[in-house]
């Protein structure tokens, strides 16, 4: 659907060049909800504006059903953009049109008769749940009414991709929740696909299938979002998942049970339909071993479950060697250094 293919972007000033984009490989496709997470200044919006061509490439490809769109001519260009919707963080709106003004704009923009302009309007307002509103103005409404105007405008044009740039930073944590299911109705009752940015994991979280991790206009991590949760390789991975996921007690919690004489930690984590399953209670017990949780959780990620236990065990040491081998053989799980803990 859509593919970066080796895109930097590179800006100058003066005799700096800023590398916004480097290098950047991936494919986003159809019927994907694809996030890109960064912080501040790792090139997240360079690379949106790379997909309808507000930004040109300095080098590589964007290829949108497998056309490269940098090669298209002004007339097709527009076209292009007319099958690509935008949300944007602040809303963008225009506070001189009514609701249906605002929604009715790009239809205008495409020539589309006045009584077929009117029907889609509404059609859209109906779906996004502002059908009262269509004669209100935009200082009218609140943030997340504003948002879904936002969002019924993106659809106007019958769009094939979405692009949300920070669609949630500027809402609160409940109209959040409120934007982001009306997205995946988006996605999954209009078919669109649709590419966002954010610097919150938690909108990867609950939204994504798909996600890209960008640091210096690199991305260093890409992939299925319940793998990139459950097993995240890069160190600014880890401080994004820790974010919304906090897989380890405080520093304080830990120096007491060391101090209490606590036995050796261990962090088991289980995948999938195996959560559901007694694997701790059936393999201790099989060895005389007792355990103690002593921090943890299970939550669900992309309909799946994903438990992160940290765990002690007592009993005889061979036992517990044998409880720890069988163990492996089952799930993942590796003893708690001091470096992870923070006890150094």
């Amino acid at each position: 659907m859509i593919e970066f293919k080796n895109v930097s972007k590179t800006f100058t000033s003066g005799k700096r060049k800023v590398h916004a984009v480097n290098d950047v490989s991936f494919t986003v496709e159809r019927g994907d909800i694809f996030g890109i997470i960064g912080f501040s200044g790792a090139g997240k919006s360079t690379l949106l504006r790379l997909v309808n061509m507000l930004e040109r490439p300095t080098s590589g490809a964007v290829y949108i059903q497998g056309v490269d769109i940098s090669k298209l001519s002004q007339k097709d260009l527009r076209k292009q953009r007319q099958n690509i919707g935008m949300i944007f963080q602040n809303f963008n709106l225009f506070n001189a049109r009514t609701v249906a003004g605002n929604v009715a704009y790009p239809l205008k923009l495409a020539g589309t008769p006045k009584q077929e302009r009117e029907k889609r309007v509404m059609e859209l307002l109906r779906f996004v749940g502002l059908e009262d509103k269509a004669k209100d103005f935009p200082d009218q409404l609140s943030g997340g009414q504003k948002q879904r105007v936002g969002i019924a405008r993106a659809l106007a044009n019958s769009p094939d991709i979405l692009i949300c740039d920070e669609a949630t930073s500027a809402l609160d944590p409940d109209t959040t929740a409120d934007i982001l299911k009306l997205l995946k109705n988006v996605n999954r009752d209009l078919g669109i696909t649709i590419l966002l940015i954010t610097h919150e994991m938690d909108v990867i979280q609950q939204i994504c299938n798909k996600v890209a991790v960008m640091e210096k206009g690199e991305v260093i991590e890409a992939g299925d979002v319940f793998e990139t949760f459950t097993a995240p390789k890069h160190p600014t991975t880890k401080r994004f998942v820790q974010s919304v996921q906090q897989d380890l007690p405080s520093k304080h919690i830990l120096e007491k049970w060391q101090s209490n004489g606590g036995e050796t930690l261990y962090r088991v984590l289980f995948k999938g339909d195996i959560t559901n399953e007694p694997i701790l209670s059936t393999v201790t017990r099989k060895y005389e071993v007792d355990f103690n949780i002593v921090y943890g959780s299970v939550q669900e990620l992309q309909e799946k479950l994903f438990g992160n236990l940290l765990i002690s065990f007592t009993g005889d040491k061979s036992a517990i060697e044998q409880v720890l081998q069988e163990l492996e053989s089952i799930v993942d799980i590796k003893e708690v250094t001091k470096d992870e803990s923070g006890l150094v």
